[in-house]
């Protein structure tokens, strides 16, 4: 292995091309070997200054460079802060001596440039970016709970603006194509082909030989001012308490680190010099690091999506091989309400042809309509091409018989949540399609078993649970019955990503995994306001423990019948069983708001919320009258009316969530964590920040309880005095906390 992974070749004009490749990955990132590589190139660099012309800065891979090396990241500790601040202090004062070498320096970017790789761009002083749209450059630190520490807010700061490095770039992680990042004004020049690189660049240090300005980053030259003014700028200061409020008012209360650091950085840091800025910018960084939110997320965004992604949870052969992977070609999609419609245009989007069926050609018409109205949206923000879009479109085929299914790959019902509906569905289904189509229902309860007893081919049944609305919502959940085979598994992972979707896969049983713990959520808003808690601080709770949307909200979205409805169920389940079940307080007051009040949800107009045609939805006056006691109220377990602690209530939608999570890997539901999380935040908005209920179960830590599961346990028992034995842990979660903190 070279001990350099930084190749230095100069030629006879004093150009010096650095070639970035380093053997032990697929990928450049700021690990160990080329934080040295990078060192020792750079002294070099230094020491023969006066027989370099240039430098020209390029990637042997694919890839620019793929950033910060997140392992790395994962594992700092609060111990080591100082030492991981120490270190990155280093590498960007390596970089700023890059910066200052005196001789012009441009990047090459032939890929993508995220993160450290856009701040090692940065620090170059002038790039050259192949205009391929398929290439991203930006910062995602921030959807990893982490800053770009690398001087990505310093430079960021001086080359546009406070303003518009944090609403463009840094708080939200955008990530741009080169032609928006050209337009932004953080690249400098566009080339056709990665062939035309090099000689861009070598052109560009021949034709500035004699500017020495084209060596000096502007924030390095006298009378420097950044771009629209800094706190100290009286026409700036006046906007600036506008900042955090509004960065208040989208975070909602959830305890999200990153991007009050950010913000803090990027203004605490527009009011020093350059080098003062960057010591704020890894102060911040390092606090994140060290800190629990970065290592969960990183987990969760990073690690276990890679897991999926790459395959892991696509089961192989019986001999270990995997299963031949099939394109599919043509879908058959029963069922054209907004579900159906939504699964075929996401079919559609993806170049698979779509025979749409519905029980009329006027349903199936109006499903295809569907995909035309955001095809056309799409259309007017400038996202596709008008032929683009016709193209998508012509892929739908609306149709009101059934035989006209013959023939394709795999057929989705995405009917009523109705056993008897479907068992008459999939008859007229077997009756057109051959017998290698995969046979899907896109059930979100109905245990997959159950359904399998009334198709001929079990084993090529399977459950594809898709969320609503489909076209933005990223998540499939697979679910195997008890006869579906690997293969079969393979095949419905395999379309899932072809549509560009993420698979989970999942065991059976009643509500699966997502759809059985978001319910969870729902009912314990719904509880918590039977318990006479104010219905504002139902909602606010949730936001405040960073839900993406409260659970009466929630509710009103699925409507009140549907929970009702899905209770009649379960209910109906457990007397074939010969058991009953206990009604919950908020399985009450839903069927008072259902049938005293008529209030069934947002789609009857009327729900937990009133729906006003010119103004934003707010809550119904009603929940007040008819069920709080009084703001921050509630019922203890022995029935008292007193206020409730606001961490009682978010930890009470958490562990609620959690606590099934955990008994969905006890069943068998749930196999392996990366599905559990995953499923958790990308499909029933568990909170990003913890890395999705298994990590929340296995990184908690608390003072009052301990860490890990065995902390996890002792707060949930606290819980179960207070709150009710739904919060009791089993004696297998015991078990687990007593042996090794994992739950698989």
């Amino acid at each position: 292995m070279s001990e350099n992974m930084i190749g230095y070749e100069r030629d006879d004009e004093g150009i010096v091309t650095l070639t970035m490749d380093d053997p032990t990955a697929g990928a450049n990132t700021m690990n160990d070997l080329f934080i040295r590589s990078f060192a020792q190139t750079v002294e070099r660099l230094e020491a023969e200054r006066d027989e370099i012309a240039g430098v020209v800065l390029t990637s042997a891979k694919k890839t620019f460079f793929a950033g910060g090396n997140l392992t790395d990241l994962q594992a700092a500790s609060p111990e080591h802060a100082d030492e991981f601040f120490a270190g990155v202090e280093a590498m960007k004062a390596t970089l700023r001596r890059l910066e200052r070498l005196g001789r012009p320096v441009v990047a090459c970017v032939n890929g993508a440039a995220l993160g450290g790789g856009f701040e090692l761009a940065l620090a170059c002083h002038h790039r050259i970016v192949v205009d391929d749209p398929k290439v991203k450059l930006g910062f995602p630190e921030v959807t990893l709970g982490l800053l770009p520490g690398g001087g990505g807010v310093t430079r960021s700061v001086r080359m546009l603006g406070i303003t518009e490095a944090l609403m463009s770039w840094l708080l939200q992680g955008q990530q741009r194509t080169p032609a928006d990042a050209y337009d932004k004004g953080m690249v400098d020049e566009l080339v056709a082909t990665r062939d035309d690189l090099v000689p861009a660049a070598r052109a560009w240090i021949l034709a500035h030989a004699d500017d020495e300005s084209a060596a000096t980053k502007p924030w390095d030259r006298p009378g420097y001012k950044i771009p629209g003014g800094t706190p100290s700028s009286p026409s700036f200061a006046a906007n600036l308490p506008a900042f955090p409020a509004t960065l208040r008012k989208q975070l909602k209360g959830a305890p999200m680190p990153a991007p009050r650091a950010i913000l803090s950085a990027a203004v605490e840091g527009a009011q020093v010099d350059f080098d003062t800025a960057s010591r704020i910018e890894s102060r911040y960084l390092t606090t994140l690091a060290t800190g629990p939110v970065s290592t969960a997320m990183i987990q969760a965004f990073f690690f276990d999506l890679q897991a999926i992604n790459s395959g892991r949870l696509r089961p192989a052969g019986a001999d270990g091989q995997p299963f031949e992977q099939r394109r599919v070609g043509r879908v058959g999609m029963v069922g054209a309400g907004m579900m159906g419609a939504g699964i075929a245009y996401a079919c559609a989007r993806s170049g698979i042809d779509v025979t749409l069926r519905d029980i009329t050609l006027e349903g199936a018409e109006k499903g295809k309509a569907h995909g035309e109205r955001l095809l056309a949206r799409a259309v007017e923000q400038g996202r596709m091409a008008q032929s683009a879009a016709d193209e998508v479109l012509a892929r739908i085929h609306p149709t009101a018989d059934m035989a006209d299914l013959a023939g394709v790959d795999v057929v989705i019902e995405a009917v009523f949540e109705d056993f008897e509906l479907k068992k008459q569905v999939f008859a007229e289904i077997e009756s057109v399609v051959g017998p290698e189509t995969l046979l899907c229902s896109n059930t979100s309860t109905l245990p997959i078993t159950s359904l399998q007893t009334f198709v001929s081919r079990p084993q090529d049944f399977i459950g594809l649970h898709f969320f609503s609305p489909v076209d933005k919502m990223q998540l499939v959940e697979i679910i195997r019955g008890e006869h579906t085979s690997d293969e079969t598994t393979a095949r419905a992972v395999d379309i899932v990503q072809q549509i560009r979707k993420i698979p989970i896969v999942v065991g059976d049983g009643r509500g699966f995994f997502t759809s059985r713990v978001f319910g969870r959520l729902i009912a314990e808003g719904a509880d918590l306001l039977a318990e006479g808690v104010d219905p504002q601080t139902v909602e606010r709770a949730a936001t405040m423990a960073g839900f993406p949307a409260p659970p009466l909200a929630m509710t009103d979205e699925v409507s009140l019948t549907l929970t009702q409805h899905i209770r009649a169920e379960a209910d109906k389940a457990a007397a074939a069983e010969g058991r009953t079940r206990d009604v919950r307080p908020g399985e009450r007051l839903i069927d008072r708001m259902v049938e005293e009040f008529g209030r069934k949800g947002r789609a009857a107009g009327a729900g937990f919320y009133d729906y006003p045609q010119d103004r934003a939805k707010v809550l119904w006056p009603g929940l007040r009258e008819h069920f709080a006691r009084g703001t921050g109220a509630g019922r203890g377990a022995e029935g008292r009316t007193d206020a409730v602690p606001m961490r009682d209530l978010q930890d009470r939608y958490l562990f609620a969530m959690a606590l099934d999570t955990a008994r969905c890997f006890e069943e068998g539901v749930l196999r392996d964590t990366e599905s559990a999380n995953i499923g958790g935040i990308f499909g029933i908005g568990f909170p990003p920040h913890t890395g999705g209920p298994a990590t929340f179960m296995t990184n908690y830590a608390s003072a009052d309880h301990g860490n890990g599961l065995v902390g996890f346990v002792a707060r949930a028992d606290e819980l179960a005095d207070a709150y009710g034995e739904r919060f009791r842990p089993t004696d297998w979660l015991r078990a687990k906390a007593a042996a090794d903190n994992s739950l698989t």
